[in-house]
């Protein structure tokens, strides 16, 4: 069953939720002038209790066909979906390269180059809107060690060019402090995704430190040795990235993996104890559009909060300021979300949310997101141009997502007993 037909079936699931509360109703009067009028007196109660206690009724919705559905057909392919397009990034960073080195020795043209490097950046957009939906999907081995894994994957809002600047060097070196250079030792500031973006991106050769401590000398170097120098790094850091891709893939699908876990919640020995609380991990992941995508993403651009350009809107202070892929970002943590919330082809948090008699915030839900994508879908220029020429539209599109987040932290959250996360308990905004 497609979104857009499960988004169809909620009216009617409404309607028939109606009918059955009326079915449920005693047609016998029990007040006004005919209440038991000429009727034979009602017996007498039992004095003595039944011999077999009533039983608690059972829930008609299976939370973990739930936590199934979303682990087997949800989470795990964007996962997948991640090494497959990390793998095809790290084969045209490669070949990037080679056209690089080979302008270099006379044997590449400039037109040769340039169509490598398109195909390089390409697979970076591709690598990169595909992990926007995975970071809709935090939970597991991306949050643990305090998300060690998630940031070497893409470390941002922390990411660093004049790191990376560094760690340039530093590979070309090939040893750092006396020792071997090894990228899995180094800090998340100076690889992922973020790192490649500034490395494939930037036409800028000089370096990007202002301040403290500078690369000496990598200024005056020629053009073509820092572009070989920085290619050859991203070709590292593409590999990592892969490596990483694989890593999250085992730890997520393996015999002893988080979505084995999720799926077996509420058994002995598991770590949920219920199933509820496995599927409050999910919802929790969910809030990413609230703090990441609503906060960071737009509000922070716009001037709503702090930016490098103090409290008005900053096209400085986009997600994506090399790649221009912000509203590409964006859109890709809502689709994450809208799978999520309807399950895809099976069984979602809307489903969850009908059974337990609050069909009008699925209905709500379906429909607002849906809006807040075609929105993001409906720019014409990139996040940074339109912050300048019209940041009204950019207003529009973050009450669009807050509409949307309004709902989940307050009636998505009560009407399936969960719990808000940490991160947005007490935020009123």
């Amino acid at each position: 069953m497609s979104v857009n037909t499960k988004r169809a079936l909620l009216p009617l699931a409404i309607a028939s939720a109606l009918v059955l509360s009326a079915c449920g109703e005693s047609t016998s009067s029990n007040a006004g002038p005919d209440f038991n009028s000429g009727s034979t007196p009602a017996p007498t109660p039992p004095t003595t209790p039944p011999t077999t206690p009533p039983t608690t009724p059972t829930p008609s919705f299976e939370q973990r066909a739930l936590l199934t559905n979303l682990a087997d057909n949800v989470i795990s392919p964007t996962f997948e979906q991640f090494v497959q397009v990390t793998g095809d990034q790290m084969q045209a960073v490669a070949g990037y390269c080679q056209q690089e080195i080979a302008a270099g020795q006379g044997n590449a043209t400039s037109e040769q180059v340039n169509t490598a490097r398109m195909a390089a950046q390409a697979s970076w957009r591709s690598s990169m809107n595909v992990w926007q939906q995975a970071e809709v999907m935090q939970v597991g081995p991306l949050i643990g060690n305090s998300g060690f894994l998630r940031n070497k994957i893409y470390a941002w809002p922390l990411a660093s060019s004049c790191n990376v600047d560094f760690e340039v060097i530093n590979f070309r070196t090939g040893e750092i402090n006396g020792q071997p250079y090894n990228i899995a030792n180094r800090a998340a500031s100076r690889r992922g995704l973020a790192a490649l973006e500034y490395l494939l991106f930037n036409d800028n050769l000089d370096h990007s430190c202002t301040v403290g401590a500078q690369p000496q000398g990598w200024n005056s170097e020629t053009e073509q040795a820092r572009k070989e120098a920085r290619c050859l790094f991203a070709g590292e850091v593409a590999r990592d990235l892969n490596t990483s891709a694989q890593e999250l893939v085992a730890a997520w699908d393996g015999d002893n993996g988080f979505a084995v876990e999720l799926k077996q919640a509420g058994s002995a020995g598991n770590q949920f104890g219920t199933e509820l609380e496995a599927i409050n991990r999910i919802s929790d992941a969910m809030f990413y559009i609230d703090t990441a995508s609503k906060d960071n993403k737009l509000a922070a651009p716009l001037g709503l909060f702090a930016n490098v350009c103090g409290a008005e809107a900053c096209p400085e202070a986009v997600e994506s300021v090399y790649a221009n892929n912000s509203l590409d970002n964006i859109e890709n943590n809502l689709v994450a979300f809208q799978k999520l919330l309807t399950g895809g082809e099976g069984i979602g948090f809307t489903d969850f949310l009908i059974d337990q008699g609050d069909a009008a915030t699925a209905t709500t839900m379906t429909a607002d997101v849906e809006t807040a994508i075609s929105d993001i879908q409906a720019y014409q220029q990139t996040l940074a141009q339109t912050l300048t020429d019209n940041e009204a539209q950019v207003t529009a599109s973050h009450a669009r997502v807050k509409a949307v987040t309004d709902t989940l932290k307050v009636d998505f959250i009560n009407s399936l007993a969960l719990e808000l996360p940490v991160t947005s308990a007490g935020d009123n905004d």
